[in-house]
């Protein structure tokens, strides 16, 4: 039996606490998926390492080792997932990463930042 006085001290967070609602974990899905091939991770990474941000898709042919038509087809998929944007610049077309994306991606599998583990630690 418990004293009036005792308080009971929780061992950790609420797990609740970083719940996705189920229209963000779909959006989220969607651009898991656009990134679970390869290709697709290798074009995003070629891109992410241009000096400019942005790149042709005339240049994406050559260091992928894959035809035009499934380059263009890797960088729909992409687009339709928010995780590029694109310019037409008369016959070519220009990609490049949309940061906040990817920043959302990456935030959804971060692990708790240092101050919330020790704000979490002091309630112990």
């Amino acid at each position: 039996m418990r004293n009036s006085d005792s308080k009971v001290v929780p061992c950790c967070a609420p797990v609740l606490e970083g719940r996705l609602t189920k229209h963000d974990a779909e959006q989220l899905a969607d651009a898991f998926k656009a990134i679970a091939d390869p290709a697709r991770l290798r074009l995003l990474n070629f891109i992410a390492a241009q000096p400019s941000g942005e790149t042709c898709v005339c240049y994406l042919i050559k260091p992928l080792g894959l035809s035009q038509p499934t380059v263009s087809h890797h960088l729909r998929i992409l687009f339709a997932a928010g995780l590029l944007e694109r310019e037409r610049r008369g016959t070519w077309v220009f990609y490049r990463i949309v940061p906040e994306r990817l920043a959302s991606l990456r935030d959804v599998l971060a692990a708790p930042a240092a101050a919330t583990r020790r704000k979490m630690a002091a309630r112990v």
